[in-house]
């Protein structure tokens, strides 16, 4: 018997950073972000050997234990490991005996969440196995649990959400962890034009978020009139999108982008540089008309918006930089588990 799951990564459109506490628990977060055709994927052969194997393939790394009610946490596939350690306390409490093996198609800090993504997926995974009786809302919150308060690693809400729901979703985010999906009807002919449009451009670079999202948090905590403000700016971009998303105006995103990007860059330091910056004006010198970093930024994958056939232009005005386009279509299933 072979368990598999798949989840798809996400591009964040509109909004990002409000879905960070403790803003959104004191202003309210709006975010607005489409799942795209790369996943993570999780694959787990149960064994009886009481052997537990934990292998990422795309990091090339692998772990083994003997079966236990706890797997240590030291910063070596903790993400798998966290996940395991939250389903035995909370659903079955005895050790399991299985082989995990991973895989992402883009790499760790790159911005499409992929952290968030691969625990939904390995959590889908395990949930299948085990038939636990866990709906969307359920699975994305206990992939927020296991990320964010668990393993204390810094970030959002919308990733695990994204990648449980699928699709094109405007994000609502309040007080008390409240988050409210709200999945988008847009025609297929705008989402193909926008996925025609829209290039999605890999600068060959990582960055560790959460030094950049730590600093978001502090400026909201020391109430940073400068960064709060540009918080509420991106919070208003999430809305424009979504109009202009839902009435086609297709026309209107390049701006929209542009505008969230001027305001990002005073959320915090480190979300640009010199080079993401010259990037960014090659690209709009080339033909875009707006763009942004993916994720909390300084580094990762960029989004641009082409209008007309300037696509490849962009595109050939970005080789010089040495980064690659990425080929993507969006999607409308989230989470997938199945067994064979």
């Amino acid at each position: 018997m072979i368990i598999r799951s798949k989840a798809p990564l996400r591009i964040g459109l509109a909004g990002g950073g409000t879905d960070v506490s403790p803003y959104c628990d004191i202003f309210g977060g709006a975010i607005l972000n489409a799942t795209i055709s790369m996943y993570a994927y999780t694959s787990i052969i149960p064994r009886n050997d009481n052997k537990i194997i934990i292998k990422s393939l795309d990091r090339q790394q692998q772990q083994i234990f003997d079966s236990s009610l706890f797997l240590p946490v030291n910063g070596e596939l903790d993400l798998h490991k966290g996940v395991y350690n939250k389903i035995v306390r909370d659903f079955i409490n005895k050790p399991l005996s299985f082989e995990m093996a991973t895989y992402v198609d883009a790499p760790a800090g790159s911005g499409l969440g992929t952290s968030s993504t691969l625990v939904v997926s390995i959590l889908g995974a395990f949930a299948e196995w085990l038939k636990l009786p866990l709906g969307e809302y359920d699975m994305a919150q206990l992939a927020y649990q296991i990320e964010r308060i668990d393993l204390d690693m810094a970030g959002g809400r919308q990733d695990q959400y994204a990648a449980t729901f699928g699709g094109v979703n405007y994000m609502e985010f309040s007080g008390n962890g409240k988050v409210i999906v709200n999945p988008l009807r847009i025609k297929d002919k705008y989402l193909d034009e926008l996925a025609n449009n829209l290039v999605l451009y890999y600068t060959e670079t990582s960055r560790l978020s959460s030094k950049i999202i730590e600093e978001q948090v502090q400026n909201v905590n020391k109430k940073n009139e400068k960064s709060v403000e540009a918080m509420h700016k991106l919070k208003e971009q999430a809305i424009m999108m979504k109009e202009a998303l839902l009435t086609g105006n297709l026309e209107q995103i390049g701006e929209i982008l542009n505008f969230g990007w001027l305001n990002k860059k005073n959320m915090a330091k480190g979300i640009t540089n010199n080079l993401i910056d010259e990037i960014y004006d090659t690209a709009i010198n080339a033909g875009a008309n707006g763009g942004k970093i993916s994720g909390a930024g300084g580094g990762g994958f960029m989004i641009f918006y082409c209008p007309l056939n300037t696509r490849f232009e962009v595109i050939k005005a970005l080789s010089k930089y040495g980064g690659r386009n990425r080929r993507y279509e969006f999607t409308t299933q989230g989470l997938t588990t199945w067994i064979i």
